[in-house]
């Protein structure tokens, strides 16, 4: 880190959320490929929207291909990929948004991570809901939308979660779906009923 720079203090979360009518939070979505992430993340984002809120979706398509397109797929990589996601959806919880990630975030340490950049906030910090998208391998590979599965099978791809590189099962997550068993409706709701339960979303929005 430069040494030869200043923190300037600016307007406080608390002030930020009195005068947009909305608190900020991180809401992250994690599990393998194909797990329905995406399709989650999409459905959400849109539901927060049309309940009149400031909502965005961090996801591979505006990552992967700007802020972190120097970056592969290597574990080193990948917890480097995961550190900028964490700092930017940071900065939007901060600024009164609500942050959708949808990412694989394999590693259960870099999942903390994020996590403890969050907590560590002013005052009590800013919210952060960890949301397993959970569905079994076999499953997400029978979808594999992508064929990426295909690949990894026949060695194309290299350190691919789920065949060839881990996925550390969450311990810790606030909400956990099962995307073979649920439908996307169904996962979006549970989700909504969390955020209403912990009076993340501000009274007179929800439908």
């Amino acid at each position: 880190m430069a040494t030869n720079i200043t923190w300037h203090p600016s307007l406080s979360h608390s002030e930020r959320s009195s005068q947009r009518k909305q608190p900020g939070l991180t809401i992250w979505l994690t599990g393998l490929s194909a797990s329905g992430k995406s399709t989650i993340a999409v459905a959400l984002e849109q539901h927060l929207l049309h309940l009149g809120l400031s909502a965005y979706r961090l996801d591979g398509d505006n990552i992967r291909f700007g802020l972190n397109k120097d970056l592969g797929f290597s574990e080193k990589d990948r917890n480097e990929n995961i550190r900028r996601i964490a700092e930017v959806a940071r900065l939007f919880a901060d600024s009164c948004t609500v942050a959708i990630t949808s990412f694989i975030s394999p590693y259960k340490k870099d999942r903390d991570t994020a996590r403890e950049l969050h907590e560590k906030g002013e005052g009590e910090g800013l919210a952060f809901v960890e949301v397993w998208v959970d569905c079994p391998v076999e499953v997400a590979e029978q979808r594999d939308p992508k064929g990426l599965y295909k690949k990894a099978r026949a060695g194309e791809i290299r350190e691919f979660t789920g065949i060839s590189a881990p996925y550390e099962v969450p311990d810790r997550a606030e909400v956990h779906v099962r995307s073979d068993k649920e439908t996307t409706e169904e996962s979006v709701r549970k989700i909504v009923e969390y955020l209403e339960g912990k009076g993340y979303l501000p009274k007179g929005t929800t439908a």
